[in-house]
């Protein structure tokens, strides 16, 4: 808070403001996804300026992913280690929010919200 001259007190917003959230979509083999994902967080940090401003958002495509697991294309343990990396390795303040989706389209959407 701050002291005007005549005495009263004002109260000054945080400068913490949520910007519009960073979006990207991947869509391919399951591992190389991941990877992908990954190497574009790592970007996103740099980025955005620090890992405690940023809360992350993974849409999975159960429609997309189907496919692929029926072609033998495995899902453990690299899903597993993935979400380990993204919250030990990286420092992330909350695990990964993942989302299952009905919905036709890409593979995974990862969005990144966070305070500038």
């Amino acid at each position: 808070m701050k002291r005007m001259r005549n005495g009263v007190r004002r109260t000054t917003a945080r400068d913490d403001r949520v910007e519009a959230p960073l979006v990207w979509t991947f869509d391919g083999p399951f591992t190389l996804c991941l990877q992908d994902m990954e190497d574009t967080f790592r970007r996103a940090i740099v980025q955005v300026g620090g890992i405690s401003r940023i809360l992350v958002q993974i849409d999975l495509s159960l429609p997309a992913l189907k496919p692929r697991v029926d072609a033998g294309e495995a899902i453990q343990p690299a899903w597993g280690q993935f979400v380990e990396r993204l919250s030990h390795r990286y420092g992330l303040p909350v695990a990964p929010r993942v989302r299952h989706v009905c919905a036709n389209g890409p593979l995974c959407t990862m969005v990144i919200a966070y305070r500038s």
